[in-house]
C-alpha cells in the first residue's frame, strides 16, 4: 500500500461527494492519483505510458478534466504500489460515482462543451469570487434581465433554445439558495455593467431592485461596486471568476470566459489573477456603500 493512502482516505472522498458534484469528485480522484505518482517519484510521461497515453493525458486526468476509465485507474494503482483489494475497489466505486451526470448535462443541446466544464466546477463550489464588466453576474440576474442578455448573445437561436438557456441560467442560481451548504459569492461589478440599459428601463429597474434585495438580505452574497472613479485597472479586458471548493486538497480554479471559449490559467498566471481580484476588492466600494449606490441608481430608471 502506498504511504499516506488508505481506505479511509478513499471513503472520505465519498463523504465529500455528498456535498459536491461529479466534477469536484473527479478532481479529488485526480489529485489523489497525482500525490501517489509523486510519492513514487514518477513523471507524468512515465505514468502515461502505463495507460497508453501521454504526459498531456496524465495532466488532464490529474486535474480532473478528463473522465477516468476503470482499466486505467487499476493499472495506475498497480504502478503506484496500491495492492489492497478494498482500497482498489473504493477507487473504482469513486470512478463510477464521478461518472454520474450533473443536471446540466441534460441541456447539452444548448450548452457548449467549454461552458459545461465550468458549470461542473460552479455547481461544486463553496465560494465564488467574480468580477464582471459587461453584465450583472449570471448568478445574480433576474429572469427578465437574463432573457435580454441571452437574446443578445443568441439572437439567431430558436425560441425553444432561448428558453432552455434561460432555464439553465436560473437553475444555476440554486447554489446560492440551498438550505444547507449554500455557496458564498463575492462579486465585484463594474459601474459600466450597472449603467448599461439591458432590456430597457423596466428590466433594469427590476434587476437593480433585485441586487438591493440580495445585498440587504443574503448573508452569503457580498456585492461591491467598482466605480468609474477607480480609473483604469488590470481587469478591464474581461470577466474573472475564481472557484473555491470545500476539499482541502483542491486548488482554486481561475476561469476566464471569452466570446466562444474559456481559459483556465495555472501556476504563476493563476496567482497573478488571484492578486488582481484582491486588488479589485480593495479598490471597489464596500458592500454598504454599494447598496447606497444601487438605491441612488434606481431613481435613474
Amino acid at each position: 500500500m502506498v504511504a499516506g493512502t488508505n481506505v479511509r482516505d478513499a471513503g472520505d472522498l465519498v463523504l465529500d461527494n455528498r456535498q459536491t458534484g461529479p466534477t469536484a469528485l473527479r478532481m479529488q480522484i485526480g489529485a489523489r492519483l497525482r500525490r501517489m505518482r509523486e510519492e513514487r517519484g514518477l513523471s507524468r510521461a512515465q505514468a502515461g505510458e502505463i495507460i497508453r497515453g501521454s504526459a498531456s493525458k496524465m495532466s488532464r486526468l490529474e486535474l480532473g478534466r478528463h473522465g477516468f476509465k476503470a482499466r486505467d485507474v487499476l493499472e495506475l494503482l498497480t504502478l503506484y504500489g496500491v495492492d489492497d483489494e478494498d482500497e482498489r475497489k473504493s477507487f473504482l466505486d469513486l470512478v463510477q460515482e464521478a461518472k454520474k451526470p450533473g443536471w446540466w448535462q441534460s441541456y447539452g443541446d444548448v450548452i457548449p462543451g467549454w461552458f459545461e466544464q465550468y458549470l461542473g466546477l460552479e455547481q461544486s463550489a463553496t465560494t465564488i469570487r467574480s468580477y464582471e464588466v459587461q453584465y450583472v453576474p449570471g448568478l445574480l440576474q433576474t429572469r427578465d434581465y437574463a432573457r435580454a442578455v441571452i437574446g443578445l448573445e443568441h439572437h439567431d437561436a430558436a425560441y425553444d433554445g432561448l428558453e432552455r438557456r434561460l432555464t439553465v441560467r436560473m437553475r444555476r442560481q440554486e447554489i446560492l439558495h440551498r438550505r444547507t451548504g449554500a455557496a458564498t459569492m463575492w462579486a465585484v461589478i463594474d459601474e459600466a455593467a450597472l449603467r448599461r440599459p439591458i432590456g430597457g428601463p423596466e428590466t433594469m429597474r427590476g434587476q437593480i431592485e433585485h441586487l438591493i434585495a440580495v445585498s440587504e438580505g443574503m448573508r452569503n452574497v457580498n456585492l461591491q461596486l467598482l466605480p468609474f472613479s477607480a480609473g483604469g485597472h488590470l481587469a478591464l479586458g474581461g470577466p474573472i471568476t475564481i472557484v473555491r471548493f470545500a476539499e482541502h486538497d483542491l486548488e482554486d480554479v481561475i476561469y476566464l470566459e471569452q466570446l466562444t471559449g474559456a481559459r483556465y490559467p495555472e501556476g504563476q498566471e493563476a496567482v497573478r489573477y488571484q492578486k488582481i481580484m484582491d486588488l479589485l476588492a480593495i479598490r471597489a466600494a464596500r458592500p454598504a456603500r454599494t447598496t447606497a449606490f444601487l438605491k441612488d441608481l434606481l431613481a435613474e430608471f
